[in-house]
Parts: C-alpha cells; sequence; structure tokens
C-alpha cells in the first residue's frame, strides 16, 4: 500500500502506478474552469489521469464522460473498479448527493448522486470540493494525523474546510466554511457576493490582480505582482493589505476552532516566504494572550480534491 508520501509525490509529480488486479477507483475534481479526474488506488497512488475544460453547456454529460474515459484510459478490468467519487463547488447536501446550488457551474439543486449512479453503475460518493481536500490533507498530506485543523484553498476565491475533534464541519445548510466571505473590513470594497469588505476582496487571485490594476498599476496576475514586491512601491501596498486581511481572518478562525495547524493550499499560496513570514507575524500579533497555530503550505497541492474524492470513492465502495 502506498505512503502518504508516496501519494503526495504521485499527485505533485504527475506520476502514475500499476495496481494490476488491485481494487481502484475514479475520481474527479469538477472546478469551474477544469474537470480533473484520476484512477486512484486505495493506497492513494494515481494509476491514471485525465484533466478537461470545464465546459459552458452539458457539464453533466462532460463529467459522465469524463468517468468512462478514465476508465479506458486506464485499461482496469470493470470487476476491479469498486467506485466513483466527485467533489463538486457550490452548497451540497453531502448525504443524499445534491448541489443545491453552485454559481461556476450555473447548477440549482442538480441530483448528481442519482444521475452518477444511474449512468456508471458504480456506488458513487459526491462531496464539497474544500472539505473533500480537507479529507486528503488530513489522510495524506500537510494536516497529517490531525483531528483539528483548517484548510484555506487561496485561488481565484477563498474558502476553508473546517476540522475539530475529528469532525468536519459542514453546516446546517451545507455551507459551511465560506470563509472568503467574512465581512473583514467594516464598510470596505465591494464583493460579488453583495457584502462590502469580503476578504477574498482583498486577499485572493482575483482581489489581489484586481487591486492592483485599479489602484493604477499594469493589468498582471497576481504572481506578476508577488515577483515585483521590494521592487514596486504599489505592489508592495496591495500586498502588505492583502496578507493583513488574511491575518485578520485566520485570527477570528484561531479563537473560534483553536486548530492545530492552518494549511495554505491554491496559486496563492506558491507566494512563499512573503506571504508566510509576514503572516506569522501578524497572526502572532493577533493573539495577544496564546500561542498561533503552525501555519503551513498544501502538502497535494491543486490535486487535493481529486484525492479527496478518491477517498470519498472508496468510503462508497465499503
Amino acid at each position: 500500500m502506498s505512503t502518504g508520501s508516496d501519494l503526495a509525490d504521485s499527485l505533485v509529480a504527475g506520476a502514475t502506478i500499476d495496481v494490476a488486479g488491485a481494487p481502484v477507483v475514479l475520481a474527479v475534481d469538477l472546478g469551474g474552469t477544469a474537470m480533473k479526474g484520476a484512477v486512484v488506488a486505495e493506497g492513494g497512488g494515481v494509476v491514471a489521469e485525465l484533466t478537461r475544460p470545464t465546459p459552458s453547456t452539458d457539464i453533466l454529460g462532460a463529467l459522465v464522460t469524463l468517468f468512462r474515459d478514465l476508465r479506458e484510459t486506464a485499461r482496469i478490468a470493470d470487476g476491479d473498479v469498486v467506485g466513483a467519487g466527485v467533489a463538486s463547488p457550490g452548497m451540497l447536501d453531502e448525504h443524499r448527493g445534491i448541489v443545491h446550488y453552485a454559481s461556476n457551474l450555473d447548477w440549482r439543486d442538480v441530483p448528481l448522486l442519482d444521475i452518477l449512479q444511474r449512468e456508471l453503475r458504480l456506488p458513487v460518493a459526491v462531496g464539497h470540493d474544500v472539505r473533500a481536500a480537507g479529507l486528503a490533507e488530513r489522510t495524506f498530506g500537510a494536516a497529517h494525523g490531525s483531528d483539528d485543523f483548517v484548510l484555506v484553498p487561496i485561488g481565484t476565491g477563498v474558502a476553508a474546510a473546517l476540522v475539530t475533534a475529528g469532525g468536519t464541519i459542514t453546516g446546517a445548510t451545507g455551507a459551511a466554511g465560506e470563509f472568503g466571505h467574512i465581512p473583514v473590513v467594516p464598510g470596505g470594497e465591494p464583493c460579488t457576493c453583495g457584502q462590502r469588505g469580503c476578504l477574498e476582496v482583498y486577499m485572493s487571485g482575483a482581489g489581489v490582480a484586481r487591486r492592483y490594476r485599479e489602484a493604477g498599476g499594469e493589468p498582471l496576475s497576481t504572481r506578476r505582482i508577488v515577483a515585483r514586491l521590494g521592487q514596486d512601491p504599489l505592489a508592495d501596498r496591495i500586498w502588505g493589505e492583502a496578507v493583513k486581511v488574511l491575518a485578520q481572518g485566520l485570527t477570528i478562525l484561531t479563537l473560534l476552532l483553536d486548530p492545530r495547524v492552518i494549511v495554505l493550499g491554491g496559486g496563492v499560496s506558491h507566494a512563499g516566504d512573503v506571504l508566510f513570514e509576514p503572516l506569522e507575524l501578524a497572526v502572532s500579533a493577533g493573539l495577544a494572550w496564546r500561542d498561533r497555530p503552525a501555519i503551513v503550505r498544501s502538502g497535494l497541492g491543486g490535486d487535493a480534491g481529486r484525492a479527496g474524492a478518491g477517498l470519498l470513492a472508496f468510503g462508497a465502495a465499503r
């Protein structure tokens, strides 16, 4: 059986393994721009993988096709495929497998579990993409072995997987973890959600790039803005404000949930020391009477959702 290190290495490097005759599952991380699929072995190793753009129409048809193509690509005997899992964005009823609302997929009340079980004729699990990623980080990644942690992927937007006492918090409507929409700046800049001062307006891939451009900078990606730090006063200011807002949000999470570790994922987490060093100082300063939790980068990166979908699929198969 593969170890956690084996999984992280195979996912990050894109390597595949040979598990002839062993049980496998089909796993897909369904995003607004891409569908990342894999055939996953029980220890977490990747047998085969396919990534396709998410279409603007007939997403369900494309998703079913991807699942079927994964099986054919891996050339796995039908009896060895024991289940399938999909990690979806949006507000979900994970028990019934219904996606109540996913804005970037234009879905409302989609009975995803029933559709996939009918089309694939396999046990199927449907999970929230960020919570599935949290499950993978806990099993194989940077939160390995921790019963109390927070995963915060920072990409185009921001969300969180919240795990306390070994249980994942989902909320009454399945909407727990909307970390990016905590209004941390009173009377702040407007957010697309209708509120003002939301965290992801300031600290997200889209937010940093937009604020830099609107302040008079060139239309650059957040990665290129980060590359200008120390040489561009505007980049320094926009990034400094973003880190301050993120630190405020993480301080709130720490005081509410008392996590042992905070795991940062998504593209912005690749900024390295210019993110983690000032962030650690700011969170420590915000926690006057207690130590801050460890703040670390995701061990699985952008493949955590797919790995989590695989874990959910094995759960459904059992």
